[in-house]
């Protein structure tokens, strides 16, 4: 699948998906927020209504142009991450965009519920929230408590508290370091 796509669901985490999103449109990608379902606008964990810019209905998978440059991202927020989780369309183009040669992206719970979805991910280093590490050390994914880990064509993040950065090194993947300190300097982080 061609793009960069933030995949929202009902109780998603708002910092999660937003933060990553302004992070990344700063550093000049074009990102869409898309909606799992048809609704007009989908409600966070924290009760702030975010309004789509597309639908996964309506995204078109094209695996044989997909490259590293495209990503899908997945935030976390319960129960938003479950419900991506469980999303067996969204869970197939995901399968078919990382074995196309895409990149994936999740922060919170979505990588232990969502991207242990994967076949196998042996040597696969990982962050996640605390207490959702074995479903993907079970696929043979290697756990640290970092704040952020880039691990070939997967990215993930531990929290809230990382959305932030979790943008950045997402940029870093797809455009490089500098463009990536480049908006960090712009936002005057550390």
């Amino acid at each position: 699948m061609k793009g960069i796509h933030i995949f929202l669901a009902e109780g998603f985490e708002p910092i999660e998906a937003l933060a990553p999103c302004d992070v990344l449109r700063r550093g000049g990608l074009d990102v869409r927020l898309v909606a799992v379902e048809e609704e007009p606008v989908v409600l966070s964990a924290h009760g702030i209504a975010v309004g789509p810019d597309t639908f996964l209905s309506v995204l078109a998978s094209a695996p044989e142009r997909t490259t590293a440059e495209d990503v899908m991202i997945f935030p976390g927020g319960m129960p938003g991450a479950r419900n991506l989780a469980e999303n067996r369309k969204l869970m197939a183009l995901m399968r078919e965009h990382y074995a196309a040669g895409g990149t994936l992206a999740a922060i919170c719970a979505a990588p232990g519920l969502v991207l242990s979805q994967l076949g196998d991910l042996a040597g696969v280093e990982f962050t996640c929230y605390d207490g959702f590490e074995a479903p993907m050390m079970a696929k043979g994914a290697n756990y640290t408590a970092a704040g952020t880990v880039t691990s070939g064509r997967i990215i993930t993040g531990r929290g809230p508290g990382y959305a932030t950065e979790f943008g950045l090194a997402i940029l870093a993947a797809v455009k490089g370091a500098e463009a990536a300190e480049a908006v960090r300097a712009g936002m005057f982080l550390a």
